[in-house]
């Protein structure tokens, strides 16, 4: 008898402070994988309803740009502007006297201003097309120039400006899905193709190294009196560049935002 006391007194009961302990631990997990999932403020989830999926995903992507202006930390994003390409060229004619001219250090000012005005998507093959408008671009430039342009020797370099007004493009994407290291569903671009047109269009250069005036006045007066054509000029080269920036930006978007937060899977 006094060996089956000595079995019960030596149980001795699990202490509630332990007890207490467990319980807190179980609730911090259980908030934090709560936390976890929660939608982030920049970003509207979408349902995967076709019906409602575009006007959803036009609406999200419009708050992601409001937010994108003042810049998003939790994406290690604190500024977009200026947006910067490094350098694109353009030519005129043949020959030795072919005019050339070679921008550099590009800086464009008002991207931000994007609203995305329509989406179409195919969530099978995770194709989607944007369409967006900017009301007003300005860029400004390093210029450098040889040739002859309307009978003048345009040889010469300053700072290039222009002002592009009704911006309107459409950025085309493929995109793949992959797992995170988080178990979530992250997505890639596989290919990025956009295009887009200027409604009106203001350039000119100043600064000429070489004091020229008569030189500034001739580049001017050919650039505002064919700048649609000179924008046709340079589309080729800076399409590829704005292909390159906005493939590369997505990229940064989605290796940080789970599929998930962009359309509800469930």
């Amino acid at each position: 008898m006094q060996t089956n006391k000595h079995l019960r007194n030596s149980r001795q009961p699990i202490q509630p402070s332990m007890c207490h302990k467990f319980g807190i631990l179980l609730l911090l997990s259980t908030l934090g994988a709560i936390w976890a999932q929660q939608q982030p403020y920049y970003l509207q989830q979408c349902p995967r309803d076709e019906a409602a999926l575009n006007e959803c995903l036009r609406d999200s992507g419009n708050k992601l740009v409001h937010y994108l202006q003042k810049g998003i930390p939790e994406l290690d994003i604190y500024e977009i502007e200026p947006v910067v390409i490094d350098e694109i060229g353009i030519v005129l004619g043949s020959g030795p006297d072919g005019y050339r001219a070679l921008f550099r250090n590009i800086q464009a000012f008002g991207v931000s201003n994007i609203t995305v005005t329509n989406v179409r998507s195919d969530l099978d093959s995770l194709q989607f097309q944007l369409t967006c408008e900017i009301p007003r671009i300005r860029v400004k430039a390093q210029y450098r120039s040889t040739g002859v342009l309307i009978l003048v020797k345009a040889s010469g370099a300053g700072d290039y400006w222009g002002e592009y007004e009704g911006v309107k493009a459409k950025i085309y994407f493929k995109a793949l899905a992959n797992e995170g290291p988080d178990g979530r569903t992250y997505l890639s671009t596989d290919s990025v193709k956009m295009d887009f047109n200027v409604k009106d269009i203001q350039m000119g250069v100043d600064n000429i190294a070489n004091g020229n005036s008569v030189i500034q006045a001739a580049l001017n007066l050919f650039i505002n009196s064919n700048s649609q054509e000179l924008l046709k000029e340079m589309k080729p080269a800076l399409r590829t560049k704005l292909t390159l920036v906005i493939r590369n930006f997505m990229d940064r978007l989605f290796a940080k935002i789970p599929l998930d937060e962009w359309i509800n899977l469930n």
